[in-house]
């Protein structure tokens, strides 16, 4: 077997040919076959197999003013986006409206005005902010959609699984005036539609989801993450609650089932809750798709024989 010359560190696994010329490397060895090539100009140690390789791939062929924008944002920033990542999925890429847009097999270029939203940062990738890029997409996404994303831009949650920010990144208010900021465009009225209904607190897109589908069954809109008190403390904060009713409503994600001490803790705290009075409703996510009726039918029959 040949072996390769090492390539200098300071290249890292993902570089322009530029910069290993500039780094000493020669022409034949960032043309050797152990090196990738997933963007003209690029070289790789490795395939690029999830979004953020791809994303970090391209990177050193954005120029100055270029920024991660749309789906791509999303992706970085770890919103929850209703689409799944693919390979053919075009990175996405918003360039100052006097420049060209990057023409490259595997990307998708776009002027958008430099001053349109902030940019930052995430990990070495410039990217639009969160409430920009919900912006961008209100065209191809529903309200409900919408709302989904809010709840994760406001929230607190340390818990909140996938996101890429600082949380809580904004608050409600600080959406509302960077909308009307951004003044009229393509699906401004689903965002300001949305925002109505975006809750600070939430630990994942499924509570958003439960919450939502609550509401769009005439039942009245639960308590986020309610904390539940008793003579000793604290008993649980649950994912959704009424109070007065002493009904909790609680999401189980894989983690619950895959997690042995979560498991354990969650039998718990639910036979805790029970002895104070409470009913646990706990559901999954073939209750938010083909079992939400009797879902829904068994949470409105619950509150209509909770004593008031």
């Amino acid at each position: 077997m040949r072996h390769r010359t090492p390539l200098p560190r300071r290249l890292g696994s993902v570089f322009h040919v530029s910069d290993a010329a500039a780094a000493g490397v020669g022409r034949g060895r960032a043309n050797a076959a152990d090196l990738h090539r997933p963007f003209l100009g690029i070289r790789a140690v490795e395939i690029p197999a999830t979004f953020l390789q791809s994303a970090e791939s391209f990177a050193p062929r954005m120029r100055e003013g270029h920024r991660y924008c749309g789906v791509s944002a999303a992706r970085v920033w770890g919103l929850p986006l209703p689409w799944h990542w693919t390979a053919i999925e075009l990175l996405q890429v918003a360039v100052p409206t006097d420049a060209a847009p990057p023409r490259a097999q595997g990307v998708s270029g776009r002027r958008v005005a430099a001053d349109r939203g902030h940019t930052y940062s995430v990990g070495g990738l410039k990217t639009m902010d969160p409430v920009s890029t919900v912006a961008l997409l209100a065209p191809r996404l529903n309200v409900e959609q919408i709302i989904v994303m809010l709840d994760a831009i406001i929230t607190p949650s340390q818990r909140y699984p996938g996101l890429r920010m600082v949380r809580p990144f904004c608050s409600v208010d600080s959406v509302r005036t960077q909308i009307e900021a951004l003044g009229a465009f393509p699906g401004v009225r689903k965002m300001r539609d949305a925002l109505e209904f975006a809750r600070a607190g939430v630990d994942s897109p499924k509570e958003t989801q439960t919450r939502l589908a609550i509401i769009g069954a005439g039942l009245p809109e639960p308590i986020v993450q309610h904390a539940v008190h008793d003579a000793g403390g604290l008993v649980a904060t649950v994912d959704l609650a009424y109070p007065e009713l002493k009904i909790a409503m609680e999401y189980e994600g894989d983690g619950h089932r895959t997690d042995r001490d979560q498991w354990r803790i969650d039998i718990q705290r639910q036979r805790r809750l029970e002895e104070l009075g409470w009913i646990v409703i706990r559901l999954t996510e073939l209750d938010l798709t083909s079992g939400r009726s009797a879902f829904l039918g068994l949470l409105t029959r619950t509150v209509h024989a909770r004593p008031r």
